[in-house]
């Protein structure tokens, strides 16, 4: 209960509670695959035990992965070794190999300690996990292609009570280990675990634009992935990030996502809606339509059915609703691929002057909780700089309650006759907002 109060404390205790429900619905395991950089370790050892030991208190049990890169290194130069690489792959001599095995075991136990001096048990899984071939030994030496993922350590360990925290060294089917890619195992053991959440932790607390410096909040690859590739700054490391996360994300459930952030910051990440790093997931391709007879009126008539509070009461039939659209002179219809989502937007053609308004807003549950509803309200700021909408209280609804509106809007009214209130944005003419409540 301290745990969760303490959780209240970087979010609402609406958004904490509907995260926590989220991520307990499944089964312990596919909560998240967390994996952690070599310099997190060095620099953030204590601040990362603190962020998993806290996860731990509320029920969940994250797999932690964890590279040694930085670590590696420092040996490799003191051993007098120069690290060797092909094609941005480290290539691995039987000597490098012994280095990267103490490396990994000694920055493994490093982590399980400072997990287990907070009291939170801990398992070290320095190999076993993962299966492997040569990738091409003649090239690369010691260095493997994972071929399959034993799931029963990792599992263990969570049925023990235990966080498992694995390294991402692979085995042959005769015993010869073999070096991989932290990153490269992470996304394989995702693929085999399905978690909701893949995280990778770096000091930098996400990926920024080349351009203006700004972090990338959040990135919904079936809308921007095409564009992305497309801008000048996105190359080397940042190219090589985003198509990674495109080649997981397509093999897993729309409901999985990534998250790259700093270790101090998993908390918000996780159990706000505005997050702390970059997230990026596949998102639903949104459509926009200036016409009623563009759109499939069945997916109208299922997400409304399903969401609209208006009809499931029966005050309105989807077939009045859908007349009354086609007499309109202008009406912008969004909805998304699966139709989890609608919007509809009316505007007066005889005074272009006045906002937009927004009539309808349905989101499902599955929706809310993967930020389709962000995406979507996205696209309607950008179609329409100044917009109105109202609320009844009975439709503050599947996690889009008052603080939701309020935090999209520059002002609002609330009519107590009939306990709705009334949102807008964009309009900064005094007269004009006077003429929105009279």
């Amino acid at each position: 209960e301290t745990i969760v109060k303490l959780l209240y404390n970087i979010g609402s205790r609406k958004e904490v509670e509907q995260y926590l429900r989220h991520f307990s619905s499944v089964e312990s395991q596919k909560f998240a695959v967390i994996k952690v950089g070599g310099a997190v370790l060095t620099e953030e050892l204590e601040t990362l035990a603190s962020a998993l030991t806290f996860l731990n208190r509320v029920g969940l049990s994250p797999i932690v992965l964890h590279g040694a890169g930085p670590q590696m290194n420092d040996l490799l130069e003191k051993a007098g070794v120069e690290p060797q690489y092909e094609g941005g792959i480290r290539i691995t001599d039987a000597n490098t190999l012994e280095i990267a095995r103490k490396v990994f075991m000694a920055e493994n136990l490093k982590l399980v300690d400072a997990l287990e001096r907070l009291g939170t048990r801990a398992r070290p899984i320095p190999s076993g996990v993962f299966m492997a071939d040569y990738l091409d030994k003649s090239t690369y030496g010691y260095v493997g292609k994972i071929t399959g993922v034993n799931k029963e350590p990792i599992e263990s360990a969570i049925r023990a009570g235990a966080l498992p925290i694995l390294t991402s060294l692979a085995e042959t089917p005769d015993g010869q280990f073999l070096n991989v890619n932290a990153d490269v195992a992470a996304a394989e053991l995702a693929t085999v675990i399905e978690p909701l959440k893949i995280v990778f932790l770096n000091e930098k607390n996400g990926l920024y634009h080349g351009v203006t410096g700004e972090k990338l909040d959040v990135i919904n690859l079936d809308e921007e992935y095409e564009d992305l590739l497309k801008e000048p700054w996105v190359r080397y490391g940042t190219k090589l990030k985003l198509t990674q996360c495109k080649e997981l994300l397509e093999n897993l459930p729309r409901s999985s996502s990534v998250a790259i952030l700093s270790a101090s910051n998993l908390h918000k990440e996780l159990f706000t809606d505005s997050g702390a790093g970059t997230l990026i997931r596949r998102g639903h391709k949104l459509f926009k339509y200036d016409s009623l007879k563009q759109v499939d009126p069945d997916k109208l008539r299922r997400i409304m059915e399903a969401e609209d509070l208006t009809i499931k009461r029966h005050e309105q039939s989807v077939a009045s609703y859908l007349q009354s659209l086609q007499q309109r002179q202008k009406v912008t219809i969004y909805t998304d691929e699966p139709g989890q989502v609608l919007a509809i937007i009316g505007q007066d053609l005889n005074d272009p002057s006045k906002p937009a308004v927004l009539e309808k807003f349905l989101a499902s549950k599955t929706a809310v909780l993967n930020n389709v509803t962000d995406n979507l309200w996205s696209a309607i700021q950008k179609d329409h700089p100044k917009l109105t909408w109202k609320v009844n209280a009975s439709e503050f609804a599947n996690g889009m309650d008052r603080s939701w509106h309020f935090e999209r809007s520059d002002g609002s009214l609330r009519t107590p006759q009939d306990d709705s209130t009334t949102f807008f944005y964009g309009i900064n003419d005094p007269a004009q907002v006077k003429t929105l409540f009279d």
